[in-house]
This record gives C-alpha cells, sequence and structure tokens, in this order.
C-alpha cells in the first residue's frame, strides 16, 4: 500500500518584521475612555468621555483641545467636509472652523441630541440618534428628520457617495438609495440584532454585530450578509477602520484584527495593546489609531504589518530555502506528523501548515 501525505494549510503569510512590532500608547490619552478617533490630513482626534484631544504629531501625543464642544457627555464620532470639523454628542452636533481648535452647537432642528454616529454623503450630513436619522444640508446650521424614526440607530456609513448603511440596536441593518427619503431592512444571512459600527470600503459593507457573532460582510449592497470566520473571532466589534489596502476591525473582548484582502483572512495584532476592548479605529498616512474603552489611544506602525494571503504555488516558487521550523509557540522543532507548525524560508516567507499522514 502506498503512504500518501498530505500537507494541510491553515494560513499564509509574508513576514515582513519577524520582530512582532507593537502598539504604542499615545502621551496624553492614558486612561481614557475614547469612543471615537479620526485623522484628517495633519492632525488626528479622538473623542470620549471627557470630550475632544488633537493631534499634530501623527497620534504620538494628544492635548485637550475641547473648547465650545459638550463638556457633559461623551463625544461618540466625527466626519467632516471642505470646510469644517463635526462632533457628534450627547448634547447634539457641534462644529468647528479651526481644525478642532474652539466648536460651536449646531443642533438647530434636533428632536434627539443623544447621538451616536455621523458620515457625509455628498454635500448632506447624516446624524445616527437614539430616535433615528438626521440630516442636513447647510453644513449642520439646521436638522431636519431623515427617516428611521424611533429607531435606536449606533451606526452610519456611506458606500459609493450615495448609499446609506445603518446599524441599530435591535432591528438589523438598513438602506436607503435615496438621501434618506425611504430605508429599507437588509438583514439576509445576519444573525445579530445589534450592530454599534459598519464600515463601507470601496463596493463592500462591513457590520459588526453583537456577542456571539462577529463582523458580517456584504459584496451585494446589502442584498446578502456572510459572517467572517478566518482568523477572526467570535465576538462583538464596535470600531472598523479602512484605506485602499486593509479593514481593520476592534472587538469588545479580542482587541484588533486586520486584513489586507477584503476579509477573507484576518490577523490578530494586539501585542502591546493595553486594553483589548477597542471602540473605534483609524488610519493615518503612518499608523493605524486605536481607541479603547479604559486605557486612551494606541498606534501601531503601518509599515510593520506583514502582508497577507499569498498563493502556496507562489510560496513554492520564491521559497528557495528552508531555514527552520517553528512550534506554534515559537520554539525550533522538526518536522511532525499532525502538528501545526511554521516554515520559515530564507526570503522571509513563513507557511503555517500541518503534515497530515
Amino acid at each position: 500500500m502506498c503512504n500518501t501525505k498530505k500537507i494541510l494549510i491553515f494560513s499564509l503569510f509574508l513576514i515582513c518584521n519577524l520582530g512582532f512590532s507593537q502598539w504604542e500608547q499615545s502621551i496624553g490619552s492614558e486612561g481614557l475612555d475614547v469612543q471615537a478617533v479620526l485623522s484628517i490630513n495633519e492632525f488626528d482626534y479622538f473623542g470620549g468621555q471627557t470630550g475632544t484631544y488633537r493631534s499634530e504629531d501623527k497620534s504620538y501625543s494628544f492635548t485637550f483641545s475641547n473648547s465650545g464642544n459638550d463638556a457633559i457627555g461623551p463625544t461618540r464620532g466625527f466626519t467632516t467636509d471642505d470646510f469644517y470639523l463635526y462632533t457628534c454628542t450627547s448634547q447634539g452636533v457641534f462644529r468647528s472652523s479651526d481644525k478642532g481648535g474652539n466648536w460651536v452647537s449646531k443642533s438647530t432642528g434636533l428632536t434627539q441630541l443623544l447621538s451616536h454616529g455621523m458620515t457625509r454623503s455628498k454635500e448632506t450630513i447624516f446624524l445616527a440618534t437614539l430616535s433615528g436619522i438626521f440630516k442636513s444640508n447647510n453644513q449642520g446650521d439646521s436638522w431636519e428628520t431623515a427617516g428611521m424614526s424611533g429607531l435606536d440607530s449606533r451606526s452610519i456609513t456611506c458606500l459609493q457617495d450615495s448609499i446609506l448603511f445603518v446599524g441599530t440596536q435591535g432591528s438589523g441593518v438598513f438602506k436607503s438609495i435615496d438621501n434618506g427619503a425611504n430605508w429599507v431592512a437588509v438583514n439576509n444571512g445576519l444573525t445579530s440584532q445589534n450592530f454599534r459600527a459598519i464600515q463601507a470600503k470601496g463596493n463592500t459593507v462591513f457590520a459588526g454585530g453583537q456577542n456571539g457573532t462577529g463582523v458580517y460582510r456584504s459584496t451585494d449592497f446589502g442584498m446578502n450578509w456572510t459572517l467572517l470566520t478566518n482568523g477572526i473571532a467570535t465576538s462583538s466589534y464596535r470600531g472598523f477602520a479602512s484605506n485602499e489596502d486593509l479593514i481593520i476591525a476592534g472587538s469588545t473582548v479580542q482587541g484588533v484584527y486586520y486584513s489586507t484582502d477584503n476579509g477573507e483572512h484576518w490577523i490578530q495584532i494586539n501585542n502591546g495593546l493595553g486594553d483589548l476592548n477597542v471602540f473605534d479605529l483609524e488610519i493615518n498616512s503612518k499608523y493605524i489609531i486605536a481607541g479603547t474603552h479604559s486605557d486612551g489611544v494606541y498606534r501601531f506602525p503601518l509599515s510593520e504589518l506583514p502582508a497577507s494571503s499569498v498563493a502556496i504555488s507562489e510560496v513554492e516558487k520564491k521559497s528557495s530555502k528552508l531555514n527552520r521550523i517553528l512550534d506554534i509557540m515559537g520554539r525550533n522543532s522538526s518536522e511532525k506528523p499532525n502538528t501545526p507548525l511554521l516554515y520559515l524560508y530564507d526570503n522571509g516567507t513563513v507557511v503555517k501548515k500541518i503534515i497530515l499522514n
């Protein structure tokens, strides 16, 4: 009888730096409850229980920048246009014309001040509140209702600058294609009713579900959703960030995960992160920025992220010599059947696999 040997590939990564870089805490944020982060040009911002803070050094340090903003309750979200920066808070909306140096209240027309998120669609600003959605067509000078009346709306995003998605507490996800005039529930494939985070990336939408679920993805404008499981934990998710290359998810228990293939595979990066309860995420030109529930802001260098999702055929072509084999604890090992091992090659490639006899 012929003895066959099968190789089971669990995950495959091209490791740029095997030193396992870690998160660095931002000076001036220590011990703070952070609920929203934003990066615009040369400034980074975070908002939380004590108001807004601003950084001019890529989140290395922050200073309190809350003059005129809500000083009673938390700042829960940001958005921006070509002229102003906006916050949503427990006391409505505030606007700054000097990059967060000073703020003025802009809540005329809001019948519900307690708000959880905001976004911009072309020239309109949308606000998610405890009682539904509001919109402003004049840069926050006045607001009007925009549907979802009576629904506890916790997160909002805009796809392709015109398609709105809202995550609710208790009623799933809704979509509008007509600037908020009409909304339809889009819950096919969802097993969560609560969505505290939602993120548009290209033509894809990611939604963070409640405990016991996780991150869902829709690639057909919300018609269908899939729960993502390859490398990302079951948990509640509160924050997302994305750019052309990355989607990043923040868990309330498991910390931070990122994907370079639109959510097909995920890698957890928690080394040095002082609080694994992550409420929001952002990406600036050099760092991933994480806002935590109880320990302020952390940053992780983009240049030190490994690039993922290399095809096995590509690895075999590029790998000229096997340097060593490690077990999952990082210890040197010989090849063993039925055991997960890391194969390190001289070109920097690392393959995680099990050889089955």
